[in-house]
């Protein structure tokens, strides 16, 4: 089992992709970007899902690859994370949970990952 979590604050987001505008294009992947500006604060939406990579990074123990966690949100649901190559691998068949807050100034995210023991878990 691994935790993580990650705070980060908004206005050094904002600031960053300002400075570097191809950051998005490193950090985020084109569904994320698109979620992003299409929000009335960028950075805030920016901001928190750097800081759930993070938290992911640190739940898994690995470096990994920017592009190879997602953040998505279908509709009204909560957001998940959707890994892809190295992270999708270092995961091997695990579950990964986050949860993700945004207010004021800061960005927060906390992510707790589950490795598949071979079994169901039952409750």
């Amino acid at each position: 089992m691994g935790i993580g979590i990650d705070i980060i604050q908004i206005d050094h987001m904002a600031q960053a992709l300002e400075r570097w505008p191809r950051l998005r294009e490193r950090l985020f992947t084109a569904a994320e970007r698109r979620y992003c500006e299409a929000r009335q604060n960028p950075a805030q939406h920016y901001a928190v899902r750097f800081a759930a990579k993070e938290a992911i990074v640190k739940a898994l123990g690995r470096s990994l690859s920017w592009q190879d966690v997602e953040i998505s949100r279908a509709g009204a649901g909560p957001p998940r994370a959707v890994l892809h190559g190295k992270a999708q691998d270092a995961a091997g068949g695990g579950k990964t949970e986050i949860s993700l807050s945004h207010s004021g100034e800061y960005a927060v995210a906390c992510a707790v990952f589950w490795p598949d023991m071979g079994r169901d878990v039952e409750s």
